[in-house]
C-alpha cells in the first residue's frame, strides 16, 4: 500500500497582530514624549522672547518627530512572497 505524506498546513490568515502590548507601549511613550516636550518649551518661554521662539521652533520638529513615529513611518515592512 502506498503511503503519503500529510498535507501541508494552510497558511494563517486574519490572526491579527498580537502585539496589544507593544501599541500600548508605544502610545505611552508618546504621551509622556509630548508631556515633557510641551514643558519644556513653557519653561524655556519664562526665560524670555528669544529662547522662547527657539524652544517653540524646536518643540515643532520634536513634536512632529512624535508623530510620525506613531504613524509608523520607520517600522520595517514584510516581504510579501
Amino acid at each position: 500500500m502506498i503511503e503519503m505524506a500529510p498535507p501541508k498546513a494552510p497558511p494563517r490568515v486574519a490572526l491579527g497582530d498580537g502585539d496589544g502590548l507593544a501599541k500600548l507601549d508605544l502610545r505611552l511613550l508618546q504621551v509622556w514624549c509630548t508631556l515633557l516636550t510641551i514643558l519644556a518649551t513653557v519653561s524655556c518661554m519664562t526665560l524670555g522672547a528669544i529662547p522662547g521662539i527657539l524652544a517653540v521652533v524646536v518643540a515643532k520638529h520634536v513634536l512632529v518627530a512624535i508623530l510620525v513615529m506613531g504613524l509608523g513611518v520607520d517600522a520595517p515592512r514584510n516581504a510579501r512572497t
